[in-house]
């Protein structure tokens, strides 16, 4: 079956059209060499079409115990060639049974190189007759598309994607710290990193006020990752500011709650630390982004996913820079010592190669979680 995919600037390029139906969303591009389940269920790619660099998708076949959430939250898989025969079509199928529309036999590197030019924008994957006729149906769903997207209903994404009720875990670890997480859209490999170092998790809805997280008295606060521009996740941008005035008028050391963000995380408590985020020209996707970690003196290879990074310019006094993307110098990670908060726009729970960066829980549920109580 004929298919296309269509940018909002005109750009078409051609495929095979899989099933599902037509759908519109953002066109990022990941160039991670695997990963095809755990970036499809990443809740961080809600509303986005996903075009993956690597040549080959579905080659390994499926495993549930890798997804990142219970959902394939991806509009559209685009995609040079997808595993489809005899002997196994395992990825295919699942993209299929989750109405996922699939374009493979695409020309990838001449739509990356595209999107690295023009930028992330709108696009439709859609099955059609004739280059016009996809044109014609894609204007119109990108057309509606845009409008819900700049309506106050829809415009924070991670209240699509975040959990709907408190839900409490069990840690692996008995003198482990107790941890509240804030659930932008979490990773499912987040919470296991903080179940093999803390006694006991409670993870809130997205929307949750700063009062009733303090009323668990947690030890810790870990914000997750999300989809979506963390400007318009106004309630979780409120809650953090309340998160860290509480923290700002503690009298002693001890009762101060340490606040660890990644990815949207990270943004969120830029923003609500006083800063401001802008959006990248087509975001940093991909297991393969070096980060320079000047808190643990250290460089990793890293897995990133976000199309909007904290302005370095913005951001106030008592705020230090303690991680650096080593590709374009963007801000990686900030730290306010006074206000025991850090964060970093990386996912040190994904380990593309080295595992160093996943020291980054250990310093939030040691020196963080309980450090300040020896002080």
């Amino acid at each position: 079956m004929n298919g296309y995919l269509v940018l909002e600037d005109g750009y078409t390029i051609h495929g095979e059209f899989h099933g599902g139906d037509a759908q519109v969303g953002e066109v990022v591009f990941n160039t991670s060499h695997s990963g095809y389940e755990e970036m499809a269920t990443d809740p961080s790619y809600h509303s986005q079409i996903l075009v993956l660099t690597a040549t080959q998708q579905g080659n390994y076949g499926i495993a549930d115990k890798f997804w990142e959430s219970k959902n394939i939250w991806i509009r559209g898989f685009i995609c040079l060639e997808i595993q489809n025969s005899a002997r196994d079509s395992g990825w295919l199928h699942r993209l299929r049974n989750a109405n996922v529309p699939v374009l493979s036999g695409v020309d990838t590197r001449s739509l990356v190189l595209h999107l690295r030019g023009a930028g992330t924008q709108w696009g439709a994957v859609v099955r059609a007759d004739s280059e016009a006729a996809a044109q014609d149906e894609a204007r119109r769903l990108i057309r509606t598309a845009k409008q819900e997207r700049t309506s106050k209903a829809t415009a924070d994404w991670t209240k699509a994607v975040s959990r709907k009720k408190v839900e409490d875990r069990r840690g692996h670890k008995t003198t482990g710290p107790r941890v509240a997480v804030l659930d932008f859209g979490s990773k499912e490999n987040i919470l296991r990193e903080l179940e093999l170092r803390c006694r006991e998790i409670r993870i809130y809805p997205s929307d949750t006020k700063a009062d009733e997280i303090l009323n668990w008295q947690p030890d810790g606060i870990l914000l997750t990752n999300g989809p979506g521009d963390p400007a318009d996740v106004r309630d979780g941008i409120e809650t953090v500011k309340q998160l860290i005035a509480y923290n700002a008028g503690c009298k002693k050391e001890r009762d101060k709650k340490f606040i660890f963000g990644i990815c949207m995380g990270h943004q969120v408590l830029g923003l609500a630390l006083g800063g401001r985020t802008y959006r990248l020209k087509f975001g940093h996707r991909g297991s393969n982004h070096p980060i320079r970690d000047r808190l643990l003196n250290r460089v990793y290879v890293t897995s990133q996913n976000h199309g909007y990074n904290v302005d370095i310019e913005s951001l106030p006094t008592g705020v230090d820079v303690t991680h650096v993307n080593l590709n374009d110098q963007t801000v990686a990670g900030i730290y306010h010592r006074e206000w025991r908060c850090l964060s970093v726009q990386f996912h040190p729970e994904s380990h593309p190669g080295p595992h160093e960066s996943s020291l980054l829980f250990d310093y939030f549920t040691e020196q963080g979680c309980h450090g300040s109580r020896s002080n």
